[in-house]
């Protein structure tokens, strides 16, 4: 993202972490990351989900109804409190929150030259509609495997009691129907730990 908070430089820098960035390249339907970092009374929090999870889909919008989903959707994202609740003795207020949707994919260029190409063939019907058949099934196959979309959002939480956060409840997993897991790292200044929190037990317990 374009902008970061301190808090998010040091949850990407941090060795975990990064493994937790590269599985999420294999992009892994129903299964989003959180990654959050405690620092006195600043939380930072990093989020991912697929497109999938969030609107349904993971194509470009190609309709008003596509784009007003995805508007919505980072609406909501923009509400961190909203969706991922702190234990209320916690005191826990929103400084700062960023949500978008990024694409992985360069695939509509791609699908551009290939209609470019066919444009100047025309004239070679049989091997034309032969040509046009197997870049279909190629630039399909291109978009199954890298035509991806991801929300992104970050997050700047000041809580004025933090030893008091002793749970989160995922009423996340109420707001996007088509999310299942939530994997979850944390940096304390006792250290680090790794979660997974599910649709069917959404209350990630820290007091444990």
């Amino acid at each position: 993202m374009k902008q970061t908070f301190p808090l998010i430089a040091l949850v990407a820098a941090f060795p975990a972490f990064a493994e937790d960035a590269r599985q999420l390249d294999a992009h892994e339907h129903g299964v989003g990351t959180l990654n959050i970092a405690i620092e006195g009374t600043t939380v930072a929090m990093a989020f991912e989900a697929p497109g999938a999870d969030i609107v349904g889909f993971e194509y470009a919008a190609t309709s008003d109804a596509d784009q007003s989903a995805i508007d919505a959707a980072v609406a909501i994202l923009g509400s961190p409190l909203d969706l991922f609740v702190m234990s209320a003795a916690a005191g826990c207020t929103v400084v700062e929150a960023l949500a978008e949707l990024e694409s992985e994919d360069g695939h509509g260029e791609h699908g551009d030259e290939h209609q470019d190409d066919h444009a100047d063939e025309e004239h070679e019907d049989h091997a034309e509609e032969h040509h046009q058949d197997e870049a279909h099934e190629d630039h399909a196959d291109h978009a199954d495997e890298a035509g991806h979309t991801e929300f992104h959002a970050e997050y700047a939480l000041n809580c004025e009691s933090p030893d008091a956060l002793t749970e989160i409840t995922f009423a996340y997993f109420e707001t996007f129907p088509n999310a299942q897991e939530v994997e979850v790292q944390m940096i304390t200044a006792s250290g680090a730990q790794a979660f997974e929190v599910e649709r069917d037990a959404p209350v990630l317990d820290l007091g444990r």
